[in-house]
């Protein structure tokens, strides 16, 4: 059955008009007809069994049938700060992580950050990500989209406010069972394509994040979070 996110209010027994995206979608592209069904989910929580009723040249109706709490997250909250990259990496990055229930992303710039967004048209690739993330969610299975945060300098984030569990993908430093008693709001920090500088790390470390090496090999910066939250998601398994 497919999936949409839709920007509206959802509530059962009622009647709907599809927004444009998803009346596009559905109906003009999917060819849907009036009896058949779909998976609603706003991101608030939750998402609701609909069906056509109504098809119109460039509008549709849905009744409001059946509503399923499941939003099919891990057992805990996690902000990953990523550095920036430029191509398809940074796409790649975003739907992975979403598809293994990233809380946050924000972004980040860092010494060897290669992009920069200081322009309003740069709202537009921050657009385009978090519309990555809601297709990752459609996909997945997720009800509750990741929101995508404006970019922060590395500095400035590591001296807002930040989860008390905090780890930095550190590679070659020594190996240490950094998950041993981690809780259940964790940041996690990942650095560019050539990685943090040592004085980034130090003053991660500075404000309580710890060195996180995972294996001998070096992950590409678009990989290492899926790695790292892969085994986070292992790692609350294991504690049921």
């Amino acid at each position: 059955m497919p999936r949409f996110f839709i920007e509206a209010d959802l509530s059962l027994s009622q009647q709907l008009e599809l927004t444009e995206p998803v009346f596009h979608h559905w109906v003009k592209v999917l060819r849907s007809q009036i009896g058949d069904s779909a998976i609603l989910f706003n991101g608030q929580g939750g998402e609701y069994h609909a069906t056509l009723v109504e098809i119109n040249k460039k509008s549709a109706k849905v009744s409001i049938d059946h509503f399923n709490p499941d939003n099919r997250t891990p057992a805990f909250h996690s902000l990953l700060g990523q550095v920036m990259s430029k191509g398809d990496r940074m796409d790649y990055a975003i739907q992975k992580a979403t598809e293994l229930g990233v809380s946050q992303i924000q972004l980040l710039t860092s010494e060897r950050c290669e992009m920069r967004l200081k322009y309003d048209r740069d709202q537009k690739k921050i657009d385009h990500w978090q519309a990555i993330a809601v297709a990752a969610c459609e996909q997945c299975g997720m009800n509750r989209v990741p929101e995508v945060l404006t970019p922060l300098s590395l500095s400035d984030w590591l001296a807002s406010e930040l989860p008390a569990s905090k780890l930095v993908l550190a590679p070659n430093t020594e190996a240490v069972d950094v998950l041993d008693g981690i809780g259940t709001e964790i940041a996690l920090l990942i650095g560019p394509e050539g990685g943090l500088s040592e004085s980034e790390i130090q003053s991660a470390n500075a404000v309580g994040f710890q060195n996180w090496c995972i294996g001998e090999r070096i992950l590409r910066t678009e990989t290492a979070p899926i790695v790292a939250l892969s085994i986070l998601i292992h790692n609350s398994l294991n504690k049921k």
